[in-house]
């Protein structure tokens, strides 16, 4: 793997979870 190829794995990896745990934290809300 080249060095690049890591990197834009991390950022689609970053996005990913990013977007996950704004997903779970909008449901959090929506129950309170």
């Amino acid at each position: 793997m080249t060095t690049g190829a890591i990197i834009m794995m991390l950022i689609g990896l970053g996005i990913t979870w990013g977007g996950a745990a704004l997903c779970i934290r909008r449901a959090m809300k929506a129950r309170q």
